[in-house]
């Protein structure tokens, strides 16, 4: 049997309608699920896009700000041209070459955490 690893990364957040815009409403990614043990405590939720998957918490042991999630991806300079016709202004990312090879977009959330999206191109 061969055997398959999933990791899920935990990004820290601190505001539930920033995360949202962010990851929901700029990304395009959707919210599986939302935790909380009762009103008024952090929240922890899961958002996914394309197979993905990330967990998001206000939980300040869970994690520190300023994480890069690196996200190997097809399809990226359409999707970012999709991002390019959002109305979002507090991120504008560009689309690169990568110096170790293939192309990047990185965009960094209200939380100073990054994505890095990568495409590898065919003359790898």
């Amino acid at each position: 049997m061969t055997e398959q690893l999933f990791a899920v990364p935990i990004l820290r957040i601190f505001d539930e309608p920033k995360a949202l815009a962010f990851y929901r409403d700029f990304l395009g990614f959707q919210v599986d699920w939302r935790h909380r043990f009762e009103d008024g405590t952090p929240l922890y939720m899961q958002v996914s896009r394309g197979g993905m998957k990330l967990h998001l918490s206000e939980h300040h042991g869970d994690c520190t700000p300023g994480a890069t999630v690196f996200v190997a991806t097809t399809g990226l300079a359409d999707y970012h041209r999709a991002l390019a016709g959002k109305d979002y202004p507090f991120n504008r990312p560009g689309l690169n070459p990568a110096p170790w090879g293939g192309t990047v977009m990185e965009v960094t959330d209200p939380f100073a955490n990054r994505l890095r999206f990568w495409e590898e191109t065919e003359t790898q």
